[in-house]
């Protein structure tokens, strides 16, 4: 079983941490998913519901999976050194780090994308990738996979990347059931983004 810990954060963005943990938390055999946070208290989404805390970063355990959305609340993120040391921290060790949406400007401005290919919302691209100038940033891709960081585009792009996460670290058939399980239309191609012509970036 590997663990799985989703940084919370004010105004996160709700899809890119609940429509992954969907597909993710179908395994319970397979993924151990832990809220993390920088304080214990409920952290609330951009559109208001709060989400209990299970471990808060001091802690410094550490995760083989770390899933990092997205969401307004990046803007003030990008500035916390407390939140990006654990970030860089965490990803010394951990085995796979996704992010959704902004997500990878997290990463980005935590240093750890250098020298990689990534991709992250085309709403934001503009600003999202100001962070990161050493980074390959992808315009059109709906998730990329490189060493151990898997990027997605906007929101919903964060449920075709988990499935292929899956399918990659389970099974092709175990990621089609759990899509079908979800009733879910997943993409497989990592390149279909039509959402890169539409915010004019190709």
């Amino acid at each position: 079983m590997r663990s799985l810990a989703t940084l919370l954060f004010p105004d996160f963005e709700l899809l890119d941490v609940y429509g992954p943990l969907e597909m993710f938390g179908m395994l319970k055999d397979e993924f151990e998913i832990c809220m993390v946070a920088e304080t214990a208290d409920p952290v609330g989404g951009r559109s208001g519901p709060r989400t209990a805390i299970d471990a808060v970063i001091s802690d410094d355990t550490r995760y083989d999976m770390l899933l990092i959305p997205g969401g307004f609340g990046t803007r003030d993120l990008v500035s916390n050194e407390n939140v990006l040391a654990w970030v860089r921290s965490q990803c010394e060790t951990a085995e796979l780090v996704t992010s959704v949406c902004t997500g990878s400007t997290l990463l980005s401005a935590a240093g750890v994308l250098d020298g990689k290919q990534a991709t992250t919302n085309k709403m934001s691209f503009e600003w999202a990738t100001s962070f990161g100038p050493a980074v390959d940033w992808q315009k059109k891709a709906r998730w990329v996979w490189d060493g151990k960081f898997v990027t997605s585009s906007g929101v919903s792009a964060g449920m075709d990347m988990s499935l292929a996460v899956i399918a990659s670290l389970i099974n092709e058939e175990t990621a089609q059931k759990t899509a079908i399980a979800a009733e879910y239309d997943w993409h497989r191609d990592a390149d279909w983004d039509p959402f890169a012509q539409i915010h004019g970036l190709e």
